[in-house]
């Protein structure tokens, strides 16, 4: 699935999905605020357990605060307070951070981009970034993350994708023609070399599947928040909708109530030395 929200312009690093020309890249880095409710109602979590790996080594500490930075809906932020921990959000986009407030009203929330993060030096034990962190002007980020963690932060990266190798969701991809491939973002060039900086070190990844229950309408809600689909023209984008829902409903799998959509999170982490 493509990101949760943008985090700058058109400077950002290689796309996980592929590369864009910067016009281009802008558009959809800028396209989200239009469906910040259907983003909020229709993309998925993130399971608890990539969260807690993603935070593994600050998870001795008595209180962790953590940045969600490019929060989005909050959709991450969620599960980090979930888990007990001190959370707070920073969202570039206007519409987006109104819907993560209207639904986490307690967390502190601050307009600000990856490369201007509004917060003290070392500030928080943790950054996690979610569905973002291919937007961002990469070496700007990582020079502005590393200021506001303390030594021995961690910085965190997710991202969930539909499992494509089950055959009905490669099939769903295909008809979509905008959902990111498991393999390819497994394969990216960006997925090793994404924490290459001085700052930082001790750089792994890891995989984890989970599902969430959906029925095919909710899929076809899903699909109209990602970032491609959203910068089309009107015609172009409701040809694909029709050709997605067509799919849904003649598969078995999907063409009648609720089903499981099998998706994968992938995390990788690096520690502030």
């Amino acid at each position: 699935m493509p990101p949760e929200s943008n985090g700058s312009g058109p400077t950002a690093s290689r796309d996980y999905l592929g590369s864009a020309d910067p016009t281009e890249r802008e558009r959809r880095a800028e396209s989200f605020g239009a469906s910040a409710a259907a983003y909020a109602a229709f993309r998925p979590s993130y399971p608890e357990a990539a969260v807690l790996w993603a935070l593994e080594p600050v998870a001795g500490d008595d209180v962790v605060r953590v940045l969600d930075l490019a929060a989005g809906t909050g959709k991450l932020t969620e599960v980090i307070r979930g888990l007990g921990m001190e959370a707070v959000a920073v969202e570039p986009d206007a519409a987006m951070l109104t819907e993560l407030s209207r639904r986490l009203p307690d967390v502190p929330a601050f307009t600000g981009t990856a490369e201007q993060i509004p917060a003290p030096d070392g500030a928080f034990d943790a950054v996690v970034v979610g569905q973002a962190f291919h937007w961002f002007d990469r070496d700007r980020a990582l020079a502005e993350i590393a200021r506001v963690l303390r030594p021995g932060g961690v910085l965190a990266a997710l991202w969930n994708l539909h499992d494509d190798g089950v055959a009905w969701v490669a099939g769903l991809n295909a008809a979509a023609q905008a959902l990111g491939s498991v393999r390819e973002t497994r394969e990216s060039p960006m997925r090793q070399e994404l924490f290459e900086h001085v700052a930082f070190a001790d750089q792994a990844s890891a995989e984890f599947g989970f599902h969430e229950r959906r029925t095919s309408e909710q899929v076809v809600g899903m699909l109209g928040t990602h970032s491609r689909i959203l910068v089309m023209d009107e015609v172009d984008r409701a040809q694909v909708v029709a050709r997605v829902r067509g799919y849904l409903r003649a598969r078995p799998e999907t063409s009648t109530g609720e089903f499981d959509v099998p998706l994968v999170t992938i995390a990788l982490r690096a520690v502030r030395v």
